[in-house]
């Protein structure tokens, strides 16, 4: 388990982490959304404080079933996640204050459970059962190390925005304001100490979008030059679709679709800051849509929804929240959109067809029952890349590049 840099424990901070777990296990909210709400609650928390709330947060909704296995039940009241929070630093070595919250806790049979939990895979990665028998079955002797990459927490990971500097530019701009980086390559930078991002000066002038070195590879991935056509039919927030605009050198036109309106507006705003000025944001309200853009794309990103599996480490709850009944629905939506949305490709165009999952049958197969449909028979397979936690050091990535004939 990560160990926190401080035992500086006190009592305020950890109330706010005690309620935040519980808004996320027993009432179901999203970590992210439930940390941000617990660090916006007070205003005198300074960087240091939100940065332990956050972390000690996140780290027991990564080891939750662990820490609950050890404890011998799952929390249900507020003194039961003080008991959480406690068994973590327990296990992690620390001693403890003589605090009431923590008088139930015996640190030497919290030991000895712990010993005994490790002899459980699934309880020692911290996972359900069930997603621990599908990534065997799916990834069979890569599913072990694949498991453990994905408890290591992610690194921070920054895109240069090229149409307003290079790497070397903006570590220098960050480094003035107490934020360290190294290169990572031309275009990406790994945080090494940061402070708040988003206020920073580099940011707000569009140096850099935040971006996993993984996900930073689907956007050379597509084979763009300046001047093409590019649909980016899955859009979001829009951090690929600004890469591809890097790529472009802004030229040509990015036409960014999406179901949910509000990702589109945050995408126009991202493009503002980061000078970008070809991309066209269109909602998808119908299937009228797609069909108006048939056979006109040089190049499609079809960047599909997915189980999320690939990036459990910035995303922990996602292994609480999903079900093998949501990946098999999520497999239908990834097929569909792959037999409908390729009609927008032109004769002699390509579509990159991309996932933050590590399962095959999300990846791999879900490409082969395309090509092997009618659909996908004016298609060829060019070239598909696996990006596995423990051989990058990042996040879980599939992409395929298929071509028109």
């Amino acid at each position: 388990m990560a160990q926190d840099k401080t035992i500086a424990l006190f009592p305020p901070h950890l109330r706010a982490i005690a309620e935040a777990l519980s808004a996320i296990f027993q009432d179901g909210f999203y970590a992210d959304k439930v940390i941000e709400r617990t660090l916006k609650a007070d205003p005198r928390r300074g960087a240091g404080d939100r940065a332990f709330i956050a972390q000690n947060i996140y780290e027991i909704v990564r080891w939750y079933r662990l820490l609950y296995t050890i404890r011998g039940s799952e929390p249900r009241t507020e003194n039961d996640w003080w008991e959480i929070i406690g068994i973590r630093y327990i296990i992690d070595g620390h001693k403890l204050p003589d605090w009431k919250e923590f008088k139930n806790l015996r640190p030497e049979l919290i030991q000895e459970n712990y010993r005994k939990a490790k002899e459980q895979r699934a309880v020692i990665e911290s996972i359900p059962d069930w997603l621990d028998e599908l990534g065997q079955k799916e990834l069979k002797d890569q599913w072990a190390p694949t498991l453990h990459a994905l408890n290591r927490p992610a690194e921070v990971v920054l895109r240069v925005n090229t149409l307003k500097g290079d790497a070397k530019g903006l570590i220098a701009s960050l480094e003035k304001e107490d934020i360290l980086c190294k290169m990572i390559d031309d275009t990406a930078v790994l945080v090494t100490k940061r402070k708040s991002l988003f206020k920073s000066a580099a940011f707000r002038a569009g140096l850099f979008e935040v971006q996993d070195y993984s996900s930073q590879q689907v956007a050379p991935f597509l084979d763009l030059a300046p001047g093409m056509r590019v649909i980016d039919a899955c859009a979001g927030g829009g951090g690929k679709t600004l890469h591809v605009a890097n790529l472009l050198e802004n030229k040509g036109q990015i036409i960014a679709l999406d179901s949910e309106s509000w990702k589109l507006d945050e995408l126009r705003k991202r493009a503002r800051r980061n000078g970008v000025h070809i991309v066209d944001t269109r909602p998808i309200t119908s299937s009228k849509v797609i069909k108006r853009l048939s056979e006109s794309a040089d190049r499609l990103l079809l960047d599909v929804p997915c189980s999320g599996l690939g990036v459990l480490r910035r995303n922990p709850d996602a292994k609480w929240k999903i079900s093998t009944d949501f990946i098999e629905r999520i497999k239908t939506v990834q097929q569909d959109i792959l037999q409908s949305y390729s009609r927008m490709v032109k004769k002699e165009g390509k579509l990159v067809y991309a996932t933050c999952s590590i399962l095959p049958s999300e990846n791999q197969e879900q490409v082969q029952t395309f090509l092997a449909s009618e659909q996908g028979q004016s298609f060829q397979l060019e070239e598909q890349r696996i990006i596995l936690p423990q051989n990058e050091g990042y996040d879980g990535f599939f992409m395929a590049r298929l071509s028109k004939k």
